[in-house]
């Protein structure tokens, strides 16, 4: 391995943990101004019903999801959708990460109340402006590198 690629790994890993965290802080305060469409059928309601006010789609998954087949063509659809209206995709591992920075019980735990963080939205354009730039240049980077829907993995701390 060359010094440029041992670098370059250095920094990418820095990049997508910079972005891990501006997500994270993203979600806090989008959830604390009532900004966020959480599931993948409301999800799909509002983009239906009011496009333009959607800045960003989160698409989370783990392993265990990759086989959902059901699950894989909403996210195909929603994609498509996504692209349509250059609305910023973002597909995301770490369900529990995701849960916990949400407030959200687990959807494997005891509680009948938890709901599918399989689609986020982000609705308002207004909503910690820098840290949606940030998210949003790493979206637009990837897409200039042919990574239509860029990956993402929040890591438990």
């Amino acid at each position: 391995m060359t010094l440029e690629e041992v670098s370059g790994c250095n920094t990418t890993d820095r990049k997508m943990e910079t972005v891990s965290q501006a997500l994270e802080e993203l979600l806090v305060a989008a959830k604390r101004q009532n900004c966020l469409t959480v599931g993948v059928y409301e999800s799909a309601k509002l983009m239906n019903v009011d496009p333009d006010n959607v800045v960003l789609c989160i698409l989370a998954t783990d392993e265990e999801d990759e086989n959902d087949v059901a699950l894989q063509i909403h996210f195909t659809l929603i994609q498509a959708f996504c692209c349509d209206f250059d609305i910023n995709i973002l597909r995301v591992s770490g369900m529990k990460r995701l849960a916990q920075v949400l407030g959200e019980p687990l959807a494997d735990s005891n509680v009948s109340e938890s709901k599918d963080l399989h689609c986020i939205l982000v609705t308002n354009p207004h909503v910690d402006h820098l840290k949606l730039n940030e998210v949003g240049s790493y979206c637009k980077e990837s897409r200039c590198n042919n990574q239509w829907v860029p990956s993402l993995s929040l890591r438990e701390r």
